[in-house]
């Protein structure tokens, strides 16, 4: 059936591509709002300024350090202890949640692009008035942090209703690699370029120009992104029949009935729920404390901080890539099933990360074999993007994006406990102290492992068979 569909459209300087790079860089802001706070929290606390000499606070050796330019001690410091902290870091994943499921309906019914524009501009605001929040209390700055996260929680799903009409089915997967990878782009080039703004300016700058790269990002998305083909006024003709040809055939459910019972009592789903979940207390315990490791127990200075910190995030990215690649091949060749796939990639992407975390608490101040355990611990979680992390298209390709708006919520549940559980269990920073948060961590995942293996599918379930045969149950 489909090389009966028209030519495809060139992809060079074409609107989907277009498309593609800008959503790129959507994704990129919002990953690196999100993740600065982190790099600039170090910077926040007074225990920096005393320290910033002969950083004598860290459990380990500190590294010599360039001497810092002098003008860059204007920014205020705070006296908050690590709970308040805790709060601080999670407080963004309150409003985060919140928008999951909502963001998938809004998106259908007022268009995705406005929806993820100004979500993201609404997150760009409140990031400018950071330092101002942080100057009024730690209150203010919780409160800050849950607007935006409100305004981030609304941008997969919107984007998710954005490539339905837009990516033909046979550029999916290119497209949405494309898009999505600017979230891992965030974060990588956000955390060393945040300890350097800190080095040489100050923290405050943190916000004002990742501000400042979200602002120019929502003049771009406002003047070139349209929300379908059809209302594109400058796509070619050859591309927009190309598009619209490939899509025509797909199924349109939001217009259709929702099996909202089978989809909440379906165990495969309640499969990926779990594996999400715990996942995400590690991904999400690493990225908000990474940072505060590094400085507190390893005595990395700001500087090397984000740098060392964007190693993990890197190799994710990579493996990340090269794991979807080989996951479809096995699938290609025949060789392998998809639920074996699936399952077999969870496995090395949830018990790999675990033990190498584990094995991180015993490097003791062995800095370099530190590093790589880290590293080597978030890069193997990339692997996962392939298995458990997917799945919703191979259970009901229909519904993925209510699915996944369903998954995220509780997947972003550890972006709230974890690190404020983490902050209360290492108050006095010694080394055991983080071997408790690593442990927890690694049993969850484990855990997550262990019961998507046993319940985890890769077929597409009976009550995700075309919508319109599924009004009789």
């Amino acid at each position: 059936m489909e090389h009966l569909l028209c030519l495809p459209a060139p992809a060079c300087f074409s609107s989907r591509y277009g498309l593609a790079l800008l959503s790129c860089y959507g994704f990129f802001v919002v990953y690196s709002l999100r993740v600065n706070l982190s790099v600039a929290m170090v910077d926040m606390l007074n225990s920096t300024r005393q320290n910033s000499a002969n950083h004598s606070s860290s459990v380990c050796p500190a590294h010599a350090d360039p001497p810092r330019p002098k003008h860059n001690h204007t920014a205020s410091v705070y006296n908050w202890d690590s709970e308040t902290q805790g709060w601080i870091l999670g407080s963004f994943f309150y409003g985060y949640i919140l928008t999951q499921v909502p963001g998938g309906y809004l998106a259908g019914r007022f268009g995705p692009k406005w929806l993820m524009g100004f979500g993201i501009l609404g997150t760009v605001v409140f990031t400018l008035l950071t330092p101002v929040a942080a100057d009024l209390g730690a209150g203010y700055l919780i409160a800050v942090r849950v607007l935006e996260g409100i305004g981030e929680g609304v941008t997969f799903p919107a984007m998710y209703t954005m490539w339905a009409a837009w990516a033909p089915p046979l550029e999916r997967s290119r497209l949405l690699t494309i898009s999505y990878i600017g979230a891992q782009l965030g974060t990588v080039i956000s955390l060393p370029l945040s300890g350097e703004i800190c080095f040489y300016l100050d923290w405050t700058y943190v916000f004002y120009v990742f501000g400042a790269v979200g602002l120019l990002w929502f003049a771009l998305w406002a003047f070139l992104v349209f929300d379908t083909p059809n209302t594109h006024p400058r796509i070619s003709e050859r591309e927009r029949l190309y598009i619209t040809t490939s899509l025509k055939n797909e199924l349109a459910t939001s217009s259709g009935h929702i099996p909202w019972r089978a989809i909440v009592t379906s165990t495969p789903l309640l499969a990926i729920v779990v594996a999400h979940f715990s996942y995400n207390w590690t991904f999400y315990t690493l990225l908000t404390l990474l940072p505060t490791y590094m400085k507190d127990i390893l005595g990395f200075s700001i500087q090397q901080n984000g740098m060392l910190s964007a190693l993990p995030y890197l190799g994710c990215a990579v493996l990340a890539v090269l794991s979807g690649q080989l996951a479809d091949y096995l699938r290609e060749t025949c060789r392998y099933t998809t639920v074996a796939v699936r399952k077999s990639f969870s496995l090395i992407g949830m018990i790999g990360p675990a033990v190498f975390l584990v094995a991180t608490g015993y490097t003791g101040c062995n800095y370099t074999l530190a590093v790589t355990f880290l590293t080597i611990s978030s890069s193997l979680g990339g692997v996962s993007a392939s298995g458990f992390n997917i799945n919703h298209l191979d259970i009901a390709p229909s519904y993925a994006g209510i699915l996944l708006g369903i998954t995220n919520t509780f997947a972003t549940i550890p972006g709230m406990v974890g690190p404020v559980i983490a902050r209360a269990l290492t108050q006095n920073n010694t080394i055991e102290e983080w071997q408790t948060v690593f442990y927890i961590a690694a049993g969850i995942n484990l855990f997550g492992a262990l019961f998507y293996t046993a319940l985890g599918r890769g077929t597409v379930q009976p009550w995700a068979v075309h919508a319109s045969y599924s009004h009789g149950d």
